[in-house]
């Protein structure tokens, strides 16, 4: 598959529109490749779903999120506040567009068709950051063998297990083992006694999401591509094959951090990058669309009509003493929880609602009423309240590879996975430009699908 031609040889300039994980990556494969390269982002580094995540690094369990089980509970518990899935009743095509395409993927057989598509990605994800980490990311990604899943009852054990032998059967290795409440406690001594069974999950990882990617950033920084917060693209001109792409900015005031909502963590000036100082249009050989939630505003004139939906997820911090030092999984709750610093994230919840929409304090309160009978922490002191944007299609894809315009590529709609297959994205997209040629590993990606 022919990607794109630009005259001349081979391309010279890119911008990256977007500067979560899979824009700051994308941004560092390619300058690794010798291009120029300008990351335009309108808030902040991580402004989106890249903040506030669970910082997990999961290919054995990244898999399509429509799947029968989670229709199961019903349409009364989609629209329930307190649901893990919650889907707000109102007037808006896009999403009933969404919900019904999310339905119609929702089965064994069309999950079996994607899990194919992710299996390539996962074999390679985790080598993906160990680019990045000898190219002089100076966060690490810790490993982990003690990722577990804990349950009250065995018998609650049974989805997961499924799920575990379907990923198998699909063609991806996955190593796990049972455990009893005694076990798990002796690894996580914060778990409660109503914690009864678990899952061990091996080949895992997981990130302080912060210092993760404001380490990423200074790297991006380090390697000589320009970074402009605060910089808001209005219009992209796709090109031609003769002529390059343009992309029309103006400045923005930051309005917020991380989150829609919250402000970011110091970090260190350099990291700013330069902000534009006025209404600019930038010439380029590429553009790469990598906006999360928002991807459908720039990608829809291309050609792109796959809906992307904000999931939202939420989050904050809580003291437990002791400690865990892995990640532990609720997945009945659908909660997550990662030891970040001297404090533990816990977060969770899929909401399908508008990027911008306000956090919604019942979302956190039913995390900490699903929590707080299996975690020893003080779910009471929380700091970091958060909630940020997944970008979600109905197959449950990506849309990640060219557009209809020779010189504009989609790089989104990652869904809970941007973060474990961010790097790799980047690294792929790279390849898609120097190359001219989609990787194989991208073709059932297609946007244009």
């Amino acid at each position: 598959m022919t990607a794109m031609s630009t005259p001349g040889g081979a391309p010279r300039s890119v911008v990256v529109v977007g500067a979560g994980m899979v824009g700051l990556s994308t941004a560092w494969f390619l300058r690794r490749a010798g291009l120029e390269v300008t990351v335009l982002e309108q808030d902040h580094v991580a402004a989106g779903s890249s903040w506030g995540n669970a910082g997990w690094l999961t290919p054995p369990i990244t898999t399509p999120l429509p799947e029968p089980t989670i229709l199961r509970s019903g349409i009364a518990a989609l629209v329930s506040p307190a649901s893990p899935v919650y889907v707000p009743l109102r007037p808006d095509l896009e999403l009933l567009r969404f919900l019904l395409g999310f339905v119609r993927h929702s089965t064994h057989t069309a999950w079996r068709r994607a899990m194919s598509a992710y299996i390539p990605l996962n074999r390679r994800a985790l080598a993906a950051f160990d680019l990045l980490a000898d190219g002089g990311v100076t966060e690490p990604t810790v490993r982990t063998e003690d990722f577990l899943a804990c349950y009250r009852h065995p018998g609650q054990r049974r989805g997961l297990l499924a799920e575990l032998e379907a990923i198998r059967a699909a063609g991806q290795p996955v190593n796990a083992d049972l455990l009893d409440g005694a076990e798990l406690r002796a690894l996580a001594p914060a778990l409660t006694a109503k914690v009864t069974a678990g899952i061990r999950l091996a080949g895992t990882r997981f990130i302080d999401p912060p210092r993760y990617m404001l380490a990423l950033a200074d790297a991006v920084l380090a390697s000589g591509v320009m970074l402009r917060e605060g910089t808001r693209v209005v219009a992209v001109d796709g090109g031609s094959a003769t002529r390059p792409a343009l992309v029309r900015t103006r400045p923005t005031r930051p309005v917020g951090g991380p989150s829609e909502h919250e402000a970011p963590p110091a970090r260190p000036a350099t990291a700013r990058g330069t902000r534009a100082a006025g209404e600019e249009i930038l010439r380029a050989d590429a553009v790469i669309l990598a906006t999360g939630a928002w991807l459908g505003d720039l990608a829809r004139p291309f050609g792109v009509q796959t809906v992307v939906q904000a999931g939202r997820g939420y989050s904050f911090s809580i003291p437990v003493d002791p400690m865990p030092t892995m990640p532990l999984y609720f997945p009945v709750q659908r909660v997550a929880c990662t030891p970040l610093g001297d404090r533990y994230r816990v977060a969770g919840m899929m909401e399908f609602r508008r990027p911008g929409d306000p956090l919604d304090p019942r979302r956190i309160r039913a995390i900490v009423d699903a929590t707080r009978p299996l975690l020893a922490g003080d779910l009471d002191d929380r700091v970091d309240e958060w909630v940020g944007s997944r970008p979600v299609t109905p197959d449950g894809l990506p849309l990640i590879g060219p557009t209809s315009a020779p010189r504009v590529i989609a790089a989104g709609g990652h869904g809970m996975w941007g973060i474990t297959l961010g790097p790799l994205t980047g690294q792929l997209v790279a390849e898609l430009v120097t190359s001219g040629d989609v990787p194989p590993e991208l073709w059932p990606f297609d946007p244009l699908r």
